[in-house]
C-alpha cells in the first residue's frame, strides 16, 4: 500500500478542507501517487479522483419536535426550569394583565351604557382591592348589581303606587260620606 499522505495534505489545501474531509480512489492509488504538486492534485480533482467529501448536516429535526412540544406546554417540569417562579413569569406582570381585562371590561360596559358611573366607581375600587379574581366574577357581581338597583326602584315605584292609591281611596271617601250625610230629595 503506497502511502497518499503528502497528496492528502496537498488536496486538503487545495480544497481548502480538512484532511478528513478528502477522499481520494482507492481504485486509483497508483495515479495518485504519482501526483507531487499542487497542479497535479488540482487536475486529479478535475478528473475525479480526489473529491473533497459533502458537509455532514447537523439536524435540528429533533429540536424541532421538542420546541414544538414545549409550545403545547409539554416537558415543563422541575428538571427543565433553570429561573424562579417570579423570573419564569413575575406576580406583578399577572397582576397588570388581570388589572387591565378588567379596566378595559368596566370602561366599554361604561361606554355602552349597561353601567352608571356610581356602579364603575364601586366595581373599579374592589377590582383594585382584589376582590375579583377573575373577568366572569367580575361580570357576575355587576349583574348582582344591576338586579339590587332595579329591586330598589321597584320597591320604590310600588310604595308610590301604594301611597298615590290611599290617597286617592281616602279621596273618594270623603265625598260618599258628604253625600250621605245631606238629606234625600225626591222628585216628585
Amino acid at each position: 500500500m503506497v502511502s497518499l499522505k503528502l497528496q492528502k495534505r496537498l488536496a486538503a489545501s487545495v480544497l481548502s478542507c480538512g484532511k478528513g474531509n478528502v477522499w481520494l480512489d482507492p481504485n486509483e492509488t497508483v495515479d495518485i501517487s504519482m501526483a507531487n504538486s499542487r497542479l497535479n492534485i488540482r487536475r486529479l480533482v478535475k478528473e475525479g479522483l480526489i473529491v473533497k467529501k459533502p458537509m455532514a448536516t447537523h439536524s435540528r429535526w429533533r429540536a424541532r419536535q421538542v420546541h414544538e412540544a414545549q409550545r403545547k406546554g409539554r416537558h415543563p417540569g422541575y428538571g427543565k426550569r433553570k429561573g424562579s417562579r417570579e423570573a419564569r413569569l413575575a406576580s406583578k406582570v399577572l397582576w397588570m394583565r388581570k388589572m387591565r381585562v378588567m379596566r378595559r371590561l368596566l370602561r366599554k360596559y361604561r361606554e355602552l351604557e349597561k353601567i352608571d358611573k356610581h356602579i364603575y366607581k364601586e366595581t373599579y375600587m374592589k377590582v383594585k382591592g382584589n376582590v375579583f379574581k377573575n373577568k366572569r366574577l367580575l361580570i357576575e357581581s355587576i349583574h348582582k348589581l344591576k338586579n339590587e338597583k332595579k329591586r330598589e326602584v321597584l320597591f320604590d315605584q310600588i310604595v308610590a303606587i301604594k301611597v298615590i292609591a290611599k290617597d286617592s281611596k281616602e279621596q273618594k271617601v270623603v265625598p260618599n260620606e258628604e253625600r250621605l250625610s245631606q238629606p234625600i230629595k225626591f222628585m216628585c
